[in-house]
């Protein structure tokens, strides 16, 4: 199926006569705090694929999807400014990038509740299977990172030149998140009436209603009111931990921090990693 990627075998064989189950999670401000794609802006910038404008906007775009989600207009508006801007980008440095900036992007902002979850899925033993709108070549090596068994994601066209042709090959967002999970559920024996899933967004209803068990965390005003009407958890991710950390034990104090406040500070971070860079190469200029 398009979009599946298998990141190791799983310990399940379909010899066994009970069913199997899975736990479906989407991964932005479900698993991590932020938007998987934005958060690489500034290394794709410092690899020379995006320019400063690119930067600046993309950080503003984090802004906003942090402060207020981002209902389906927000999201397709996003996938359509992506697509056009990784256009002609050569796929092999967009994974070198990534795979050299992944543990200090990302670990930081992995919520320990998730990891948590992920965990005692796997203890029960249920698969993790990582549901994601943004790009394989993103979601794929944070899934990895966690421990996940699949990884359902975005896939861009590649040319034969190796860069991406702007074009969408497979987009994973709502309805068709539901349909990678009955296909998967299909050919790898899950019985969905058994299965978990978590978001925090509306636009991830499909997802949600296709298990037996699903979650709503950190979730949108609309996704909100549909829990409530139809009584699904609410959960509160909010403390982002480093997985070592969790590994040694350590305690992380909670961050009560508002999150527009911190995205408004990610923002300013962003475009003084811009002037700076600037300054350095009008001084190796001079």
């Amino acid at each position: 199926m398009l979009g599946v990627v298998e990141n190791h075998s799983s310990p399940h064989s379909m010899a066994h006569y009970s069913p199997r189950t899975a736990a479906f999670f989407d991964l932005d401000k479900t698993v991590i705090a932020k938007s998987s794609t934005l958060t690489f802006s500034k290394s794709f910038y410092q690899g020379g694929l995006i320019n400063r404008r690119a930067v600046l906007r993309t950080a503003y775009t984090q802004f906003v999807f942090l402060a207020g989600g981002a209902d389906h207009d927000q999201m397709e508006r996003m996938r359509k400014y992506l697509s056009a801007l990784c256009r002609g980008w050569d796929v092999g440095l967009v994974k070198e990038l990534v795979a050299e900036t992944l543990h200090d992007l990302i670990d930081p902002i992995i919520y320990d509740e998730a990891a948590s979850l992920i965990e005692e899925h796997h203890t029960a033993g249920r698969d993790v299977v990582i549901v994601s709108t943004s790009g394989a070549e993103v979601v794929e090596p944070i899934g990895e990172l966690l421990g996940a068994d699949r990884v359902v994601a975005t896939r861009m066209v590649v040319g034969e030149d190796g860069r991406f042709t702007g074009e969408v090959e497979y987009y994973a967002y709502g309805p068709t998140k539901a349909e990678a999970i009955r296909e998967l559920a299909e050919s790898e024996g899950y019985d969905l009436s058994r299965c978990y899933a978590y978001s925090d967004s509306a636009t991830d209803l499909p997802m949600l209603e296709s298990v037996g068990h699903p979650h709503a965390v950190n979730p949108d005003r609309a996704l909100r009111r549909e829990a409530l009407a139809r009584d699904w958890p609410i959960l509160d991710f909010h403390r982002p931990v480093r997985l070592k950390q969790r590994i040694r034990g350590f305690s992380v104090p909670p961050r009560p921090a508002l999150v527009a406040a911190a995205a408004i500070g990610a923002a300013a971070a962003t475009a003084g990693l811009v002037w700076y860079a600037s300054r350095r190469r009008s001084a190796a200029a001079a």
